[in-house]
């Protein structure tokens, strides 16, 4: 498996987030302009916590509360995951899975330079097995 670094190079460089004051209402465009499934949550360059359609449905839909009123630090993970650059993206997987967790962001040092999904590591696996039938296949007709 590969080094998440790899993953961050294929991907929009952009980093989706927002600020702990914004309310979840405008938080949830932001998702959805950009189609992702979570946010991080930034103050300046640091990162504060993590808002994810999850955090969302569970602390906001179920208890009945209002989005445009509850702000995003109300909601957030803030005890955050994260992973380096140079975590292998099997590591990742075995974190996600023991987690619990869908996305983690990628911090080198103070620095956040992205994050990823489990989606990413799953299109990565399957175009590592796509490559090795190609391989495969290509040695058999040999």
């Amino acid at each position: 498996m590969k080094p998440v670094s790899e993953l961050l190079k294929h991907r929009d460089p952009a980093l989706f987030h927002t600020s702990p004051d914004t309310t979840v209402f405008d938080a949830l465009h932001v998702l959805a302009r950009h189609e992702v499934g979570a946010l991080m949550v930034m103050v300046d360059d640091k990162l504060v916590g993590v808002l994810s359609e999850r955090d969302y449905t569970r602390k906001i839909a179920l208890l009945g509360k209002n989005s445009k009123e509850v702000k995003v630090a109300d909601i957030m993970t803030a005890n955050v995951i994260t992973v380096s650059p140079t975590t292998r993206t099997r590591d990742c997987m075995n974190l996600m899975s023991q987690k619990r967790i869908r996305h983690l962001p990628v911090v080198d040092g103070d620095k956040v330079v992205g994050m990823i999904s489990i989606r990413d590591l799953m299109d990565d696996i399957i175009a590592d097995h796509e490559q090795t039938i190609e391989q495969l296949t290509t040695y058999i007709q040999s």
